[in-house]
């Protein structure tokens, strides 16, 4: 029954970007579970139209699940409000002792087809806004000690097959894992742990629904085994556990958790299940 909560995140401050729905706040939830502090930095603080939830509304689950929350709304294209929001996270909590790395743009579109304004968006949410937030939460970081970085992207393989058909969607978010390959190397004397979490299969979302259409459920997981898996991550000493290009699935069986079948969207549906672009169907496992 996937990965318990063990209370070692209580008391913890976890700053996610992107959290008021789908992967983040489903992390954001498990943390919460141990009791831990959230600070759900993300913009949506009106409904939208077309996506459930707000910041307001993910900070109430938060505290109803055991944890404390702080809404902030932060663009992380925006250094004032990066910068601003993590000041009200040290302010109310003393620190920040996780960063997740979460928000991100999509856009799977060639080269011709890629309007410049949509490479531009991918580019300052993805690679700049993962190192801006980064950067800024460091100087916290380096006070925990349980200073994780977390961010969600992919492993990095220079396979052409991942880069022909959308290779700006692709640059963008290998700067992600950049990110991980050059700051797990620079703060590993400083005991900070910089991590890169990716699913082997499709993850129900927002950004899945776009791109598929009705009826993605019938081929997707929940975001609850990105979450189980990033609690794995975020519970362990963050001076071993670094520089890793971990898999959602591979971790989970190197935890112990046999049966996935309780991710799928629909039970039983686990033949169905759709590969997650970036992810070798053949990789060896961990």
């Amino acid at each position: 029954m996937g990965i318990k909560n063990t209370g070692k995140l209580a008391g913890k401050t976890l700053f996610i970007t992107g959290a008021s729905r789908g992967i983040g706040k489903a992390i954001a939830l498990k943390a919460a579970r141990d009791g831990a502090n959230v600070v759900i930095a993300a913009k949506t603080a009106e409904p939208h139209p077309k996506l459930p939830g707000t910041i307001y509304t993910a900070a109430a689950e938060v505290e109803a699940a055991g944890g404390k929350a702080l809404p902030c709304v932060v663009d992380v294209r925006d250094e004032a409000a990066v910068r601003s929001a993590i000041k009200s996270a040290v302010d109310k909590f003393g620190g920040i002792d996780i960063l997740i790395n979460n928000a991100s743009a999509i856009s799977m579109t060639p080269t011709e087809q890629t309007e410049m304004k949509r490479y531009d968006l991918m580019h300052n949410i993805n690679s700049r806004g993962t190192f801006l937030v980064s950067k800024e939460c460091l100087p916290y970081l380096k006070k925990s000690n349980h200073g994780h970085i977390l961010n969600l992207s992919p492993p990095l393989t220079l396979n052409p097959e991942w880069f022909a058909r959308n290779v700006a969607y692709t640059m963008s978010k290998y700067g992600m894992s950049m990110c991980v390959l050059g700051m797990a190397e620079e703060f590993r004397k400083d005991g900070i742990a910089a991590n890169a979490l990716w699913p082997a299969k499709l993850i129900h979302t927002a950004a899945v629904d776009m791109i598929h259409g009705d009826g993605a459920e019938t081929f997707s997981r929940t975001a609850e085994i990105m979450a189980d898996a990033a609690y794995a991550i975020l519970c362990k000493d963050p001076r071993t556990c670094t520089g890793n290009f971990f898999i959602d699935e591979d971790l989970l069986r190197a935890e112990g958790v046999t049966d996935l079948s309780e991710y799928s969207c629909i039970p039983g549906n686990e033949q169905n299940l759709r590969f997650c672009i970036f992810v070798d169907p053949n990789r060896s496992k961990l």
